[in-house]
């Protein structure tokens, strides 16, 4: 183990100098690489985000010079404290992400080690190929994680683990010796030892490693499929051929850096059917597994009740769990084949072997619909993330989370565990790859006590010997990094332990590499990244955080570092990580680095953080993360909170007052709309300057007539249907009336009665976005006293605009949360969709012909419901939607106006919603309900979007409310008036000039 002193300023001018990347050693770098999705944390002493492999030759040269270790880090997501250390971080996954080769006839592709997985897996399924070893991280994990950590994942019963598919490797040691590895003849073995230098030294002491070590590693090492504990020095076998990049897999970067792999690649089966079934309990499910595997699955995955339980009490993806068979513990068996006939006689032959079982016959449900299929998977993939953070429960961490065993003993030492778990009063819930026998689980460990924490090590301890005397492995998948290391003695005996010793050192005889992982490793209980000593700064917040206990220190550890928000295909969470790949635009780099916010020790500024700040300043608030994370971080709330502290006393920019208030300068400009509109125009780019606006963007124009004041001048219909108010936010009131007369000829239609809420009530929506909660809460105050009466007679509240809607379901609970006023408004705002959805598809209405459209949902809509409503309206009056989900449209309110974000904004939009525009037939509409989302479709494309209640009143009464343009005469009239107003006060300033010009002679 390493302890560096050194001077990090010249190292960090050094490789400044040497690197054409990124090279950051400030404190907000530091402080967001401290920690992986482990127990612990370790500062690091820099950061270097390398172009190529030139840039990390450089690191690992001038770190030498200087003596300071090196870590390699992928995606981040090490469950064992491997990718956290004090060392020089190189994080490859930013730039060095290519697929350099794919050869589907050799079935290798050679990769760089920043690439991501799933990446490769969709280059190669061109081919009908994939890369067999598939964790549940396959959206964001990097091959060269994979690599350092042996993963495996849900079909490694199909092609192993990642040893068995890498073929060689380009790797370079700490000492700069640059080498190719792979499978080594003895007749090369020899070879390569007598040419010398210092690769023939490493291959000398691996062989002597070897003829040493042989006999003890034959029986040591577990013959079970999922053993990624100690080093893997079976590799280094006659038996296995030398292949010194197999036993170099697994080492988790503590002897090498990868610069290249060239990884097998194996048949994908192009059908697949799940089937899954119910047994009475887990263990039953455990002691199942050898009679299943001997249908030959590619997948076999076990999951228990108290899973299911804690997904149901989060409402994360409820529709799942309501698809499994009867039972309380349950097995995900995928079939594949090359045809569906094939796949139809495997899958029947398998269900009518389990359906001849006597004792533990399942119950069986077969998913043949691969979105069906897709949505089961769920259960399993989610369940790092759903076991995490449970309300009313205390946080569950990792620790004990990775054992495998031999499978035909997974039932009993399931069995054993949970007697031993409830021996410590702990809870947990046990899934995993079953059909390897590695089980998962995150346990209420106390880490926070030494009462807590001394039992925390007993229990690994005593769990450790468990798992050894039922011959399996501390580590199937995640590695040993902190985490397990000091337990490996209990399972491979202290001179093998010493054999790892040595085969590092052969490597890495400075220990540079990763030190204190796996070999030597730092104590089990040091590193926390809580433990007893951590005191964690005193926060009064504006927001309630009921779901956190009321404490916003709570919220800041809800993160575990899964990394689902590091995706780049799919999903709506963290569309600016999407389009600059840079950690600190991630929900979990804004959410590390408010934890270290409140920790304090790198980050001492607390609410005043400019590291903060800045990494927040391109979230959109779009809310996706509290539902697509997947243990819920609400970086939208955070990031309000955040600013209202941290602008308190201060001056914001200028885009705040403008913008951010743009409720109240709304309201100002509705009242003189073809003034106001002139103004603008006139005042031009240096208008937008001012105004802290980007030059690529124009200016909504008001409406000639609000939709307050059409409403007032209308005839009023008599209706005895339902009443109803429809809430006129500030967008559809001051700029799109024509949607909310849209709306009201729609409802009315429908039978019911429309009053709008009353004048100069507003949610406040922008104010969220720029911290201004003084002025939220004093609006949502004045709507609940305003409103009263309505919410006492219960009278539905209609919303049009995604946004506002949020506010009254989210926001508006969040800062009055024992206000039984505001949990009965929150259920009774619903939106225009929920409200005719049940009569246009009860009745039989017209609609219209037809018609193909490009749908974008607003992000809000997505993030606080599941529920297909809005889809359910378009299909009855007649629209088909062209698309899937097509993320964020990176407007985000006032996000994509502002000039700064401009750049940022559009890349969002390019991603997927303009793509799907520009390929759409021309006669296809595009639908957007969000003022935002339209503004930027409208900016950008040239389309006109509609709102769902344009079309809506189009199917219903074959007219669309249009809105009234300003008539070029009125804006001409306007025009000239400011004109004139502005030339009568520049004469007024000259004669004033004059006049005291002549006082002073």
């Amino acid at each position: 183990m390493t302890n560096w002193n050194g001077d990090a300023e010249r190292l960090s001018s050094d490789l400044r100098e040497a690197v054409r990347g990124e090279v950051r050693f400030d404190h907000g770098a530091r402080a967001m690489y401290s920690t992986d999705a482990s127990n612990y944390r370790q500062v690091p002493i820099g950061l270097v985000v390398p172009r190529d492999e030139d840039d990390v030759v450089a690191t690992l040269r001038i770190a030498r010079d200087h003596g300071a270790p090196i870590l390699a880090r992928g995606g981040g997501t090490s469950l064992a404290g491997q990718c956290c250390n004090v060392a020089v971080v190189i994080d490859t996954s930013k730039y060095m992400n290519r697929i350099l080769e794919l050869d589907p006839v050799r079935r290798i592709a050679r990769v760089e080690p920043g690439v991501v997985l799933d990446r490769l897996r969709d280059a190669a399924e061109v081919h009908g190929l994939t890369f067999g070893p598939d964790p549940a991280t396959h959206s964001r994990c990097t091959l060269g994680g994979m690599i350092g950590n042996n993963s495996c994942g849900v079909h490694s019963i199909m092609s192993g683990k990642t040893d068995a598919n890498i073929e060689s490797m380009r790797v370079l040691t700490a000492d700069g010796v640059e080498m190719v590895v792979g499978p080594t003849s003895e007749d090369d073995l020899a070879s390569i030892i007598a040419a010398g230098g210092r690769r023939g030294q490493i291959y000398s002491e691996l062989r002597s490693i070897r003829d040493r070590y042989g006999d003890l590693i034959r029986k040591k090492f577990p013959p079970i499929p999922r053993n990624v504990s100690g080093f893997n020095l079976e590799q280094l076998l006659p038996e296995h051929g030398f292949n010194v990049a197999r036993s170099l897999v697994g080492t988790e970067g503590t002897c090498v850096f990868v610069l290249e792999a060239a990884a097998r690649l194996v048949p994908s089966p192009p059908y697949r059917s799940l089937v899954v079934l119910g047994f009475d309990d887990v263990y039953v499910a455990a002691d199942m597994v050898p009679a299943v595997m001997k249908g030959a699955p590619i997948g076999l995955e076990g999951i228990d009740d108290n899973l299911i339980r804690d997904m149901r009490k989060k409402n994360l993806y409820p529709e799942a769990a309501d698809l499994l068979p009867e039972g309380r513990g349950w097995l995900l068996v995928e079939h594949g084949a090359d045809s569906s006939e094939e796949l139809g006689e495997r899958v029947a032959e398998f269900v009518a072997m389990m359906q001849r079982k006597r004792k533990n016959r399942p119950s069986i449900r077969i998913f043949d619909d691969p979105q069906l299929a897709r949505l089961v998977w769920k259960t399993r993939e989610s369940a790092l993330g759903a076991t995490a953070v449970v309300p009313g429960q205390p946080h569950a961490w990792e620790g004990w989370e990775d054992a495998a065993v031999r499978p035909d003993r997974l039932g009993s030492y399931l069995r054993e565990l949970r007697s031993l778990m409830n021996e410590y009063g702990y809870r947990s819930n046990l899934y995993g790859h079953f059909g390897d026998g590695c089980v998962h689980t995150r346990i209420n460990f106390d880490l926070e006590s030494n009462e807590g924490i001394a039992f925390f090590r007993e229990f690994v301890e005593r769990a450790a010997h468990l798992v050894v005397r039922h011959g399996g492995s501390l580590s199937g998948e995640h590695g040993d990094g902190q985490a397990r290391a000091e337990l490996l003695p209990i399972m491979f005996g202290d001179e093998l332990i010493e054999a790892f010793r040595e085969f590092k050192r052969a490597w890495d005889p400075e220990g540079r590499m990763n030190p204190g992982k796996v070999v030597d490793p730092y104590p089990i209980d040091s590193n926390l990244r809580l433990g007893a000593q951590w005191q964690p700064m005193r926060t009064d917040t504006a927001f309630a955080y009921e779901q956190d206990e009321g404490s916003f220190t709570n919220a800041m550890i809800r993160c575990v570092g899964v990394g689902e928000c590091r995706r780049t295909e799919g999903g709506t969470m963290c569309p600016s990580y999407m389009v600059t790949r840079e950690e600190k635009h991630s929900t979990r780099g804004r959410a590390r680095l408010l934890f270290e916010m409140i920790d304090g020790s790198v980050l001492d500024r607390g609410w005043k953080s400019d590291e903060v700040r800045e990494a927040l300043d391109l979230c959109l608030s779009c809310k996706a993360c509290k539902s697509e994370c997947p243990v819920g971080v609400d970086m939208a709330t955070y990031k309000s909170e955040f600013l209202h502290h941290y602008y308190k006393g201060r001056a914001r920019p200028r885009a705040a007052y403008t913008m951010g208030l743009i409720p109240e300068w709304a309201r100002l400009g509705s009242r003189y709309p073809g003034l106001t509109n002139a103004m603008t125009s006139l005042a031009g780019s240096f208008g937008k300057r001012l105004a802290g606006i980007s030059q690529g963007r124009e200016l909504p124009r008001f409406a000639p007539k609000s939709l307050q004041r059409m409403h007032r001048a209308r005839e009023p219909r008599v209706s005895d249907g339902k009443r109803v108010i429809l809430w006129a936010d500030t967008f559809t009131d001051c700029f799109n009336p024509e949607i909310g007369s849209s709306a009201i000829a729609s409802l009315e239609a429908l039978g019911f009665r429309v009053d709008l809420s009353p004048e100069g009530l507003c949610c406040g929506r922008p104010f969220y976005d720029f911290g201004f909660l003084h002025f939220a809460k004093k609006k949502l105050a004045n709507i609940l006293d305003r409103l009263e009466p309505e919410i006492d007679a219960r009278t539905p509240i209609v919303g049009l605009e995604p946004g506002c809607t949020s506010v009254f379901r989210d926001e508006l609970l969040n800062l009055f949360p024992d206000d039984p006023r505001a949990k009965a408004l929150s259920t009774q705002f619903i939106t225009f969709q929920e409200l005719v959805r049940q009569p246009l598809l009860s009745a039989e209405l017209p609609s219209m012909a037809p018609v193909d459209a490009i749908v974008q949902s607003h992000c809000h809509r997505k993030a606080l419901s599941t529920s297909t409503v809005d889809d359910d309206v378009l299909t009855s009056i007649g629209v088909r939607r062209l698309n899937g989900d097509i993320g964020c449209c990176g407007m985000a309110g006032a996000f994509g106006f502002e000039a700064h974000k401009f750049d940022v904004s559009v890349a969002i939009a390019n991603r997927e919603l303009l793509p799907a525009i520009r390929s759409a037939p021309r006669e296809a509409i595009v639908v957007a309900d969000g003022f935002s989302c339209r503004e930027q479709v409208r900016q950008l494309s040239g389309s006109k979007p509609f709102h769902t209640a344009q079309l809506v009143e189009q199917a219903l009464t074959g007219r669309v409310s249009d809105r009234d343009d300003q008539p070029a005469s009125q804006a001409r009239r306007a025009g000239v008036i400011v004109a004139v107003a502005a030339g009568l006060f520049a004469v007024w300033l000259i004669r004033r000039k004059r006049r005291r010009g002549r006082k002073r002679s």
